[in-house]
């Protein structure tokens, strides 16, 4: 018997009870689906998170003061509020593979224009955090150094209050009200789609020079955080050990412990990978016990099968057929049971990933390797639970199996 014939009988066996080969191969669609889909938003997340955190800005660098440290040291809880805007200057003479440098000043405020009023963000910056932070503007300008020494009182707008304060109509050149003080309108940034949430969301930021901030709006002198930005992403942990360096000489409690902390943003980018590598083995491992209970489906319909057909299988090798013929066409018969619940599986699970993506609102991504591993664990699935029906098949005595009623 020719391995085409064993074929041709194996899909004449598996056609000749539609619904139960239907219903034998459901598990392995649902397993191949599942590992397809999971892979796909795990893989979704991690482009998203990977997203947010670069359009905050590249070769990022963040200080920030080390909050309550010099208090419980000291005994003087204004001590923890260490960062001045001379501690900028200080790490632009003294690294020079900083490229660009700015201190930061955070603050919620009531924005108001027209019969529009709002809570958001403000964040002081100097003329260099349109670099560090990556704002694009799809309108006006950014603020320059002059305006930021005489403290003027001008704004560039975050997309989402910029879109709720004016609803898609002309900004710039408006005046607004922050915290009852009126500001000028000079920009719109463009829209980052979401890519922080509550105070770090940047378009859900208005951003002023940082001497207004500290000025007009915080009314104290001290930095909510510095951001540096590295020549190359190669400097990054030099840079990040040339700022700590300097500060330390600089921002001490009198116990002498640091006063601020350090941050590199490529030391964040590996932690959200690796956290999405074992989000998505994870995943793949849970989907891929439906592909199990798929197998042990089949190894059970398989051994009725067996039982069914023992007359035929004495019939044959009665007159002839081999332990081989026998072994490879139950195999055959699993392995086919399973390629085609992991085809229609395959199909299912790009449906999947396209729906479940939507839902959760995160980008769809398909991962041919994983339609491959998917795929291919379907096959050894039905090869290894396949093969002892099979086996048992072909071990069948013939008059054994023809006295059998």
């Amino acid at each position: 018997m020719t391995l085409r014939d064993s074929v041709a009988s194996a899909l004449a066996a598996i056609t000749a009870n539609k619904l139960r080969s239907s219903l034998t191969t459901l598990g392995v669609m649902i397993g191949v689906a599942s590992v397809i889909a999971m892979i796909g938003i795990a893989e979704g997340t991690k482009k998203q998170s990977l997203e947010r955190l670069e359009a905050l800005g590249s070769n990022l660098i963040v200080v920030f003061p080390n909050w309550g440290m010099g208090g419980r040291n000291t005994g003087a809880p204004d001590e923890a509020q260490t960062l001045k805007l001379e501690d900028v200057e200080t790490i632009r003479r003294s690294v020079p593979t900083a490229s660009h440098v700015s201190g930061e000043v955070r603050t919620r405020v009531q924005v108001k224009y027209g019969n529009k009023n709002e809570r958001s963000q403000v964040t002081g910056g100097l003329p260099e955090l349109q670099e560090i932070r990556n704002i694009k503007l799809q309108d006006g300008r950014f603020f320059t150094e002059e305006e930021n020494y005489n403290s003027e009182r001008v704004a560039i707008l975050g997309f989402d209050i910029y879109d709720r304060l004016y609803e898609g109509g002309s900004a710039v050149g408006t005046r607004i009200r922050i915290n009852n003080q009126e500001f000028e309108v000079i920009g719109v940034a463009m829209f980052k789609g979401g890519t922080g949430q509550g105070p770090m969301n940047p378009d859900d930021m208005i951003y002023v020079p940082i001497k207004t901030a500290l000025d007009r709006l915080q009314r104290r002198q001290s930095l909510s955080s510095i951001a540096v930005r590295a020549a190359d992403s190669s400097l990054m942990q030099h840079t990040l050990d040339e700022v700590q360096s300097t500060l330390s000489t600089v921002r001490r409690s009198a116990s002498g412990e640091a006063l601020f902390r350090a941050f590199n943003q490529g030391e964040l980018i590996e932690t959200a990978e690796e956290q999405s590598r074992i989000l998505s083995l994870l995943l793949a491992g849970v989907a891929s016990v439906s592909l199990l209970v798929g197998g042990i489906g089949i190894m059970n319909i398989m051994l009725v099968s067996v039982t069914e057909r023992t007359k035929e299988i004495g019939l044959r090798k009665a007159i002839g057929a081999t332990q081989d013929a026998i072994l490879s066409q139950f195999l055959l018969e699993s392995v086919a049971l399973c390629l085609g619940g992991g085809l229609i599986g395959v199909l299912l699970g790009l449906v999947s990933v396209q729906f479940v993506a939507g839902l959760m609102g995160v980008p769809p991504v398909i991962v041919p390797a994983g339609i491959i591993i998917a795929f291919s664990f379907a096959a050894m699935v039905g090869i290894f639970f396949g093969f002892y029906p099979a086996y048992m098949a072909s071990k069948l005595q013939p008059i054994e199996a023809l006295r059998n009623d």
